[in-house]
């Protein structure tokens, strides 16, 4: 058998097709390597062998004594059963207990008279140490010959102070059982292929593969347990390191057009009239973007800033850079709403700039388009005119943009805004519209940690733009439980009225919208939970809240309402109102979270904030504060004190900082939900690697898979990395990433 086959041997062969099918639909294990892959979580060690006399309270023991007596009880009306089984050892007594059906097992094979070694954790019921639910072996009847002390002796050391694997498990397949499967196939872990180049090995000092997996299933120490991991560990981040890398080699081999800003064009006269200066963070990052744009090879950043830190205005003065170079640029936006306002604030931002070729326009203008799906025809059809005859410069729009219909005189420019709302699909769709490559430029508002950039969106350079502009105010925020403390909640909304009394204005955000189709779904959803009676409940919704606000605590005040599921032109109109003043307290669901910019919105009170992540949530709050009077963000809660929830509440309350929280953020949630879609093609998240703990491993990592990518693209000199490679990533994905 060859080295590679001997791993991809499907389950069913090795185990049989029970244990391979239960393994194959709940644990998502369907070969001889899946298996030598799925790692234990944690490990039980059983305690050294200790006399009854000396056991120590809450700690894991081992001991080996003789039954001195067994009996079982019933309780609960005769409904319940337990086992209990005295020990005695000669220097004391314990008690051991076992309840339901795993009774009848340990009653027969553990009969008065009889010895046996048993692990557990110590504890106290009614006055005496017990163990409840030890793991045991059966010694048999006490005798006095050398032979049977012999056989003691070996039966005791095999058993004691070992390290037992608890492997992740599913109904139907313990962790026990998990471990005899693993037994069968770790003969095999000998012919493991091995990624990692031997000159990275030797000079980091690694175990070989197989040995790794050896000590990570079978360990003797805890010693090995750690040597193993971090050899595994490293094994996953470099395997990816050099996918990205691979990407981003075969990126720069692409041909583009050098976008370099010419001088007294579009770019100067907007400079001209900025009623204010860059921030320093605005300079530096637009530098490293004009000189991305300048090379014959296409751009890929990664911007990503603080909500309000100015990431708009530094991707249109790139923007305008293109334009003045003879190109056209494009940004994507996630939703209407944003794309609406996008081009709102980008058309006010360029004045008569945004007007080339109308009345009134500037000389050095270009037409800046909306293109939604929502658009009547005849807008459609000039926008598309425009774009394909290179008299609109600029295009702001939604997944519109990708569409077939949509023709370009000259991509040189893709922005896309909020990079998590889409996946890389997506973004490409829309590059393949250039007669060559475009230049990319990726931007985000959620704060995402380096580790997780450089896992994540490692195929793109990274810009950070982590001061704000001057003039921002700083946002208090507080948690509301107004479940314990009702007059909390009546506070808040009195500090609503007195931020509208002061000539402010207000949001209020629920999670839900709260229409029939709404509704229906939050009836399927609901599940009733013993614990908390906050979550029995269905979600707050827009229509009901906005509705008990104006009879109750806001009454008097403009109160309208802002969902997803509004008409365009609606939500249009309910957004200039608004934003011209015309409405006091906006309310409404997560439709606002990005992009929306009101400077007078100073109060924002989020409605079951629990329901809501933590990077969500700092996203929602960006949207206050954004001009010269302080904002104020206020968390309401039905959650009790002690909870998880109010836990993470209280991190949001406590920091402004976005990198701080998406940190909390990403511990609290598992790695694969962070590296989600954007790895499609990655078959499954990683398994030892801690994207958040592991910052080192990644870093340096990322620095011998581009080394290894330079000196050798194509890995002809590794095979063996080739073979890790395709294991990683599916075909189609693979033609996909050398596509770029």
């Amino acid at each position: 058998m060859d080295r590679v086959s001997a791993l991809d041997e499907s389950l069913k062969k090795t185990l049989g097709p029970a244990t391979a099918k239960v393994m194959a639909e709940h644990l998502d294990l369907h070969t001889v390597g899946d298996l030598l892959h799925h790692y234990p979580r944690r490990y039980e060690e059983r305690g050294q062998l200790t006399k009854l006399a000396d056991l120590p309270l809450d700690e894991d023991v081992t001991v080996v004594a003789q039954v001195a007596d067994s009996r079982i009880l019933t309780f609960n009306h005769g409904r319940g059963q337990r086992l209990e089984i005295t020990l005695t050892d000669g220097s004391g007594r314990l008690q051991l207990v076992f309840f339901g059906r795993g009774i009848h097992k340990p009653h027969k094979e553990l009969p008065p008279g009889s010895r046996g070694m048993f692990a557990g954790k110590v504890s106290v019921f009614n006055r005496k140490l017990q163990l409840a639910h030890p793991t045991y072996v059966p010694l048999g009847r006490a005798s006095g010959d050398d032979e049977s002390t012999e056989d003691t002796a070996q039966a005791v050391d095999a058993f004691a102070g070992k390290l037992i694997p608890i492997y992740p498990a599913c109904k139907g397949l313990e962790s026990w059982k998990i471990t005899k499967a693993v037994d069968a196939v770790l003969p095999r872990a000998a012919e493991a292929v091995d990624p990692l180049p031997p000159a990275l090995r030797e000079g980091r000092g690694f175990a070989s593969l197989p040995e790794a997996l050896l000590k990570v299933h079978r360990p003797e120490s805890r010693a090995d347990i750690e040597s193993a991991r971090q050899r595994l560990k490293w094994d996953e981040a470099f395997v990816l390191q050099v996918a990205l890398a691979r990407r981003r080699y075969a990126d720069a081999q692409l041909p583009a057009v050098a976008r370099r800003p010419v001088p007294d064009g579009l770019l100067d006269a907007f400079d001209a009239d900025l009623p204010f200066t860059l921030t320093d963070g605005q300079q530096k990052v637009t530098g490293e973007i004009f000189a991305d744009l300048a090379t014959e090879h296409p751009m890929h950043r990664l911007l990503q800033g603080e909500v309000g830190s100015g990431k708009t205005l530094v991707a249109l003065r790139a923007m305008l850079a293109v334009v003045d170079a003879g190109g056209q640029a494009a940004m994507l936006a996630p939703t209407e709403v944003l794309a609406q306002q996008h081009h709102r604030s980008i058309t006010e931002m360029m004045g008569e700039l945004a007007q080339g070729g109308m009345l009134g326009g500037a000389e050095e203008g270009t037409k800046v388009v909306l293109l939604t799906g929502s658009m009547g025809m005849a807008a459609r059809r000039q926008a598309l005119l425009d774009l394909v005859t290179g008299e609109a410069g600029i295009v702001i729009g939604t997944h519109a943009l990708i569409e077939d219909k949509v023709r370009f005189h000259d991509l040189g420019l893709v922005v896309v805004d909020e990079q998590h709302r889409f996946g890389v699909e997506q973004r490409d769709a829309l590059r393949s519209k250039g007669k060559q490559p475009p230049h990319l430029l990726v931007m985000t508002a959620t704060p995402i940690p380096r580790t997780v950039a450089m896992t994540v969106f490692g195929d793109l350079e990274t810009s950070v733009l982590d001061q704000l502009p001057a003039g921002r105010s700083p946002i208090a925020s507080h948690v509301v439980p107004a479940q314990d403390k009702p007059h909390f909640l009546a506070r808040a909304w009195e500090r609503v009225r007195e931020e509208v009394g002061k000539g402010h204005q207000a949001y209020v955000v629920c999670p839900r919208i709260g229409d029939d189709e709404d509704d229906e779904k939050a009836k399927r959803k609901s599940k009733p939970s013993k614990e908390d009676e906050a979550e029995k409940r269905p979600p707050l919704a827009v229509v009901e809240v906005a509705g008990q606000l104006t009879a109750g605590p806001l009454q008097g005040l403009r109160v309208e309402i802002l969902h997803g599921r509004m008409q365009p032109d609606d939500k249009d109109a309910v957004m200039r109102r608004f934003a011209a003043g015309e409405v006091d307290v906006l309310v409404a669901t997560t439709v606002i979270e990005v992009g929306v910019n009101v400077p007078n919105a100073t109060a924002m009170v989020i409605m079951d904030a629990d329901r809501f992540g933590v990077s969500q949530l700092h996203q929602l709050r960006g949207r206050v504060g954004r001009g010269s009077a302080p904002g104020l963000c206020l968390l309401v809660t039905d959650m009790p004190e002690a909870s998880p929830a109010r836990a993470r509440l209280g991190a949001v309350a406590a920091t402004l900082d976005g990198f701080e929280l998406s940190r909390i953020d990403l511990e609290q949630r598992r790695e694969g939900d962070v590296l989600g879609q954007a790895q499609s093609g990655v078959r499954s998240s990683l398994r030892m690697l801690a994207v958040i703990e592991d910052e080192e491993i990644i870093a340096a990592a990322r620095e011998e898979a581009a080394a290894v990518v330079a000196g050798d693209p194509e890995l002809t000199g590794s095979p063996e990395l080739r073979t890790a490679l395709d294991a990683l990533l599916d075909t189609e994905r693979e033609q996909y990433l050398d596509k770029g």
